[in-house]
């Protein structure tokens, strides 16, 4: 069963302007330092890397119903790859407990993250899936 569905649209130039005023202090509040080292590396699309990731979380936090109130915090989402490549979140501190709350007895849930870019543009889809165990 499809416990929640988030969606957002970033703009890869809003993101390159808060790295440009900001630079690591918004890189450190943010971002994991798995989504940093992937970025650092695309020398060439590191803002719209970046602004996937930011994307995504938004979509995470959407999806769990509380946007970044209630203890869900950006720096507790972070976009991780799968053996396979397949992009999906690894969710620590408030962001994990929130999922874990709304996760039905005797379920466990599956999250399922698309990302993609045309620039200005960067978005995420995210699917919370709960499956029984």
């Amino acid at each position: 069963m499809i416990l929640g569905l988030g969606f957002d649209l970033c703009n890869i130039e809003r993101i390159q302007q808060s790295l440009d005023r900001f630079g690591e202090r918004f890189i450190t509040r943010v971002f994991t330092d798995v989504e940093r080292a992937k970025a650092e590396r695309r020398t060439i699309t590191r803002a719209a890397t970046y602004a996937k990731r930011f994307a995504a979380k938004e979509a995470f936090s959407k999806a769990v119903g509380t946007g970044f109130r209630n203890g869900v915090f950006m720096h507790d989402i972070g976009v991780v790859n799968l053996p396979s490549g397949a992009p999906t979140l690894a969710l620590t501190g408030g962001a994990r407990a929130r999922l874990d709350a709304i996760t039905p007895p005797g379920h466990a849930v599956d999250v399922h993250l698309t990302l993609t870019d045309d620039h200005p543009w960067a978005q995420a889809f995210v699917i919370l899936y709960a499956r029984p165990v």
